[in-house]
């Protein structure tokens, strides 16, 4: 395709910048626009996936058909099947009616699943059958039904990954992955970012009324060499927020950094980055990594609770009759530790660890919180800041009672 056609697209779609990665995607969507090709979008949260698949619907035969996105991760397991799919009237509580799915009313149209790393695994088995014959049967309902989509799928996990795990069907991966466009991230196109920079202080100036804001030499090379986890979404957002606060148009790179989130920069400590590099886990952002981690001491913490009670139970059956009166306390979650049991040191550390688990909650219960608020209470948005699906955020909130 030639430079100029991509050129038109990036003015088309407001796709900023000028590295050869991104060219290459816009290249392959062009490319593969004709045909009715699956693709899978690939490339970290915010770095602009969703431009892809309306550049694919708006070049293709179907330009003039119906266009959905759908965010996988945003719809409740119990409800996904019926979003995609339709049901039948009667065939679940609150299903008053007839309902049709995204499958159907994309018909001779194209179908954008975002997230779709998020789809249970049953409706992952729906989804194959529909990629291989059109065929799809609404819930409740036994008649086959068809449809004519043209599915664009994307996703900012490791699919391979999530294969090797059992988490991910290997023949749906395939089916979907039958060509790949990767988004490079912003931090992969040093080149790009104050380009996107400087459109984004226009905007906000025009937006707000207010002159626009310049960055030092100095002040360039700092954001471009900060890493952008959140990727150009991170940038936007962050440039909005100088255009508003800085009194100073003239921004320079100690001004700058206070706006750089600090734990953000990949200063993540050595032992947890070798951990994780061992074990060959793939995240999105070094937030997630924390999130994991989190996730983690609370299984381990989980996993002594029962050596505890182990030993606990083994000190009662075998001790002999002169044992040394015990005091007990109860803690939150009915598991009762005795303070004099025994002098051995594995109970005493357990105790330490028992104590650490309710703080590591409170912690987690305390980041959602405040994720929440900075989002006004929008789930999608405080999901996206601690790097978790909406649907796991929506889990959390159940199980704190937020």
């Amino acid at each position: 395709m030639a430079k100029q056609s991509i050129q038109q697209v990036k003015q088309r779609f407001g796709i900023i910048g000028i590295s050869p990665e991104l060219d290459r995607a816009i290249d392959i969507a062009l490319q593969v626009s004709p045909t009715d090709l699956s693709v899978l979008i690939t490339g970290e949260s915010g770095a602009g996936k969703e431009n892809f698949p309306q550049i694919i619907h708006q070049y293709s035969k179907r330009k003039h058909g119906p266009y959905f996105a759908i965010n996988c991760g945003s719809i409740p397991e119990g409800t996904i099947d019926s979003e995609l799919f339709g049901h039948e009237k009667g065939s679940f509580t609150g299903a008053t009616g007839t309902r049709k799915g995204y499958f159907e009313v994309s018909n001779g149209g194209t179908l954008f699943l975002d997230e779709v790393g998020e789809l249970p695994l049953p409706t992952q088995a729906r989804l194959l059958r529909v990629l291989e014959t059109g065929e799809f049967i609404k819930v409740g309902s036994s008649k086959v039904e068809k449809s004519d989509v043209r599915l664009v799928a994307a996703t900012n996990l490791d699919l391979v990954k999530a294969v090797e795990k059992g988490k991910f069907r290997e023949d749906l991966y395939f089916r979907l992955n039958t060509v790949p466009i990767r988004v490079p991230a912003l931090r992969d196109r040093k080149e790009d970012i104050p380009l996107l920079f400087r459109k984004f202080t226009t905007d906000f100036a025009e937006k707000y009324m207010m002159p626009p804001i310049n960055l030092t030499e100095d002040a360039i090379e700092v954001l471009k060499n900060y890493r952008w986890p959140g990727n150009v979404r991170q940038l936007k957002n962050i440039t909005e927020q100088i255009s508003i606060i800085e009194r100073e148009r003239v921004i320079n790179p100690e001004t700058l950094k206070k706006y750089l989130p600090h734990h953000e920069v990949g200063m993540i400590p050595v032992a947890v980055s070798k951990i994780y590099e061992s074990e060959s886990k793939s995240f999105a952002n070094e937030r997630e990594i924390l999130y994991q981690v989190l996730f983690d001491m609370k299984k381990d913490i989980s996993d002594l609770k029962q050596v505890v009670n182990s030993i606990i139970d083994d000190n009662t059956q075998h001790q002999s009759s002169n044992i040394v009166p015990v005091k007990y306390e109860t803690y939150s979650d009915n598991i009762t530790i005795g303070e004099s049991l025994s002098n051995d040191n594995d109970i005493q550390e357990a105790t330490e660890y028992e104590e650490s688990a309710l703080s590591i909650s409170e912690v987690e219960k305390d980041m959602i919180v405040k994720a929440l608020e900075r989002n006004s209470g929008k789930r999608k948005m405080a999901a996206k800041e601690l790097g978790i699906s909406e649907r796991t955020l929506y889990r959390k909130i159940k199980e704190y009672d937020l």
